[in-house]
């Protein structure tokens, strides 16, 4: 993501001077011939006019959080079920297709889509949060390290530090509600009667159970996510022009890379979040676990290292669309607000 900014200087005289860019500078009219220039002209389209930087990066970065997670949803479900340790026989799949299939066939044709709502919920003000202050934080950093330029380590900061923002909202919605009402024979009946039960039986503390857990996973997550991401985007648009098959190849494989690298943690945070009862039964574990380093030795004790592995192939299925769908949605929508903003100001 360029960190550029645009700046429209329109002199009294009429002639107009626009500031270096990334790509070749525009024609400069001539004195006697004044002249708006072109919004995408020697400049970036990512650079955002003074003022409506926040609120552009807030509403892209909502839409594509809902698109991310809405039309991934199924897939997700099925991750979840995939990394159950000790799965009811009658939830024990060989792959992402059959356990669909089997999931419409077998529980009704919505399914997969139970416990949406609630993420879609949470998704919106989450991701809002979470692009607004990546792209804050990388610039300020980025001019602090490299005068500017493109640093590789102020993008890995600066999306540990969104991802703060970003979970502290998530964690009750998709990490411990929506995974329960995924899960095979879920007791819940709906997403309210889910929340009520948890914070009845279990306290309010159990909404965020999990939160540092999902931070020690996503904080590698999603600094390895916005390096390669920005990394592949040097590569394939070294200009940064608005190039949507750049921002969907440069999308889909940050996140693959980045899921594949932190399956083991995303396993132990399902465990926390699920508290899987059958597999804490068979350890004579009781009451409930709680720690990264109490869920990393329940998993090795259930499946050895296979175990930290386990629906790694739905977890990179899910991602490489669900980034995909989310750089994609954030650039187009970042694209167009702030040519709307350019246009309105010449």
């Amino acid at each position: 993501l360029s960190s550029e900014r645009m700046e429209l200087s329109c002199s009294v005289g009429g002639s107009t001077a626009a500031p270096p860019g990334p790509g070749p500078p525009g024609p400069v009219p001539a004195p006697s011939s004044p002249s708006i220039p072109s919004p995408m002209e020697g400049e970036d389209y990512e650079s955002l006019p003074s003022g409506a930087s926040l609120g552009t990066h807030m509403l892209a970065g909502a839409v594509a959080g809902i698109m991310e997670h809405s039309v991934m949803y199924p897939v997700d479900s099925v991750k979840t079920r995939m990394q159950s340790l000790q799965p009811d026989p009658k939830a024990q799949y060989r792959g992402v297709y059959e356990a669909l299939k089997k999931m419409v066939l077998t529980e009704g044709f919505w399914r997969p889509l139970r416990g949406i709502n609630v993420t879609m919920l949470g998704a919106g003000p989450a991701h809002a949060m979470y692009f607004a202050c990546y792209e804050k934080m990388k610039k300020s950093l980025s001019d602090t390290i490299q005068h500017g330029g493109n640093s590789h380590l102020a993008n890995g900061i600066a999306g540990s530090v969104a991802t703060l923002l970003h979970d502290a909202v998530m964690n009750p919605a998709e990490a411990v509600v929506k995974q329960r009402m995924q899960m095979f024979n879920s007791p819940y009946r709906s997403v309210w009667h889910c929340v009520r039960t948890v914070q009845k039986t279990e306290g309010f503390g159990a909404f965020y159970r999990s939160y540092t857990t999902q931070l020690t996973m996503n904080v590698p997550f999603q600094a390895i996510h916005f390096i390669t991401y920005e990394f592949m985007q040097e590569r394939v648009n070294p200009r940064r022009e608005y190039h949507p098959l750049s921002h969907v190849c440069s999308g889909a494989v940050a996140g693959a890379v980045a899921a594949a690298a932190t399956t083991p943690l995303d396993v132990c945070k399902t465990l926390l979040n699920t508290q899987e009862n059958t597999a804490l039964s068979s350890l004579n574990i009781t009451g409930h676990l709680s720690g990264m380093a109490n869920a990393f030795r329940t998993v090795y004790q259930l499946g050895g290292i296979a175990g930290y592995f386990r629906g790694v192939q739905a977890r990179v299925i899910y991602q490489i669309p669900s980034t995909a769908i989310a750089w994609s949605v954030y650039e187009f929508f970042k694209y167009f607000l702030t040519k709307h903003q350019l246009e309105k100001r010449t």
